[in-house]
């Protein structure tokens, strides 16, 4: 099956938002067999918008689209495709009703403009839509489709999510099911020389890819069915395991603050974070895993002038992480401290330095350098933190 993605909008073409959600929808095809050929960006005129869905309709299976769906004059997916099909659009009573009590339920009367919203032709039906009051189409005719979704991310993610890929399942005759297994502590290299014994097994590949949060390898099985896929995958993986043990971190959308709430809310155990230059970012990843309400004691956010952290050093980073173990009553801490670009110091800017102290009064700490500007430095600074905070929570086993 041969797919398409149109992004609508000239704000994107105006580099006003980025288009990420063509990005996302090309992650989820593989997943149900169907191959992407082709993306494009139109802007929000009427016949360029109709020439491009043309020329998508002519070549693929599947067209996917993204905004244009909102109640201005300037949203002409709609428009666009009943122009394309020559077919004329009609409201559906059941559909305004819903957006007049949508927009009722919040005290405000619904513009007229909106009506559009509840707007058909013959060859499209509904997408529901629960997290706005513009609901997809789902166009088809002649063997074809065209899928058409918000362009604001969360809307259009519930709704590939719940309505369009249980749909489009199938329909290719085949799925693309991946597992993918994170390692931390281990070079690309030495990953891939350890997992070539599972390269060769039969109805699956098996690829390394280097992330900011270590090495990921991926599983992939093509099959008829999701079951059969996964059949492939189960002996692959169970090898892989075997080879790793711990230094697999986590799998598929694991992540490390992830897995450091859940191991520390299984042990009875607290980290708390005292970080200067990062502004608070390694408390709010660590605030941010699902069950860090049992885990995390807290963070402090202190300026680098501060007398007793004025140093950019290992030092520092270890004073740091043990005083916040102290001062937030946590079993383990952890301090960061950075010379970003444009600070005067005696570092290289972009250098910094993170450090965990442990319950068993260890304390050990980690430098880096980073050339890419002060947010790449304060990502990388984090996700270093994380990674030393694992490696000590382990070895407290």
């Amino acid at each position: 099956m041969k797919a398409e993605i149109v992004a609508i909008g000239t704000e994107i073409l105006l580099g006003e938002i980025v288009d990420t959600n063509s990005a996302w929808i090309a992650q989820q095809l593989p997943a149900l067999g169907i191959d992407l050929n082709h993306t494009s960006v139109v802007g929000d005129n009427l016949d360029r918008v109709t020439g491009t869905l043309r020329r998508a309709w002519e070549r693929s299976d599947l067209v996917i689209t993204t905004g244009g769906l909102g109640p201005t004059e300037d949203d002409l997916t709609r428009e666009s495709i009943a122009n394309l099909l020559d077919e004329e659009p009609h409201v559906v009573p059941e559909l305004e009703e819903r957006l007049r009590s949508f927009f009722s339920r919040r005290g405000i009367e619904m513009p007229e403009t909106n009506i559009k919203q509840a707007w058909l032709i013959p060859s499209a039906r509904v997408i529901d839509n629960p997290r706005g009051t513009a609901p997809g189409w789902w166009t088809e005719r002649d063997g074809r489709v065209i899928v058409s979704m918000p362009g604001v991310p969360p809307e259009m993610e519930r709704m590939w999510t719940h309505e369009v890929s249980p749909q489009l399942e199938g329909r290719s005759g085949s799925v693309l099911v991946t597992r993918t297994l994170k390692t931390a502590g281990l070079g690309e290299g030495t990953v891939d020389e350890m997992a070539r014994p599972v390269f060769d097994m039969p109805g699956i590949g098996v690829g390394t890819y280097a992330r900011a949060d270590g090495v990921h390898l991926r599983i992939g099985a093509k099959a008829a069915t999701r079951e059969e896929a996964q059949r492939l995958i189960e002996p692959v993986e169970r090898e892989l395991d075997a080879i790793f043990g711990n230094a697999i971190w986590g799998r598929d959308e694991d992540t490390l603050e992830g897995f450091i709430a859940r191991t520390l809310r299984e042990r009875g155990q607290t980290v708390g974070a005292l970080e200067t230059a990062t502004g608070g970012l390694l408390a709010s990843t660590l605030s941010d895993a699902p069950e860090a309400g049992g885990s995390f004691a807290g963070g402090l956010v202190s300026p680098r002038s501060a007398a007793e952290f004025a140093d950019v050093s290992a030092e520092t980073a270890e004073a740091m992480a043990g005083a916040a173990r102290e001062r937030l009553g946590s079993d383990y801490g952890v301090g960061i401290t950075a010379s970003l670009e444009g600070d005067a110091t005696v570092e290289q800017p972009g250098t910094f330095f993170v450090a965990v102290a442990s319950p068993s009064g260890g304390r050990r700490s980690m430098k880096m350098v980073m050339a890419q500007g002060r947010a790449a430095t304060k990502r990388r600074a984090i996700t270093t933190a994380l990674m030393l905070l694992r490696t000590s929570i382990l070895e407290e086993e």
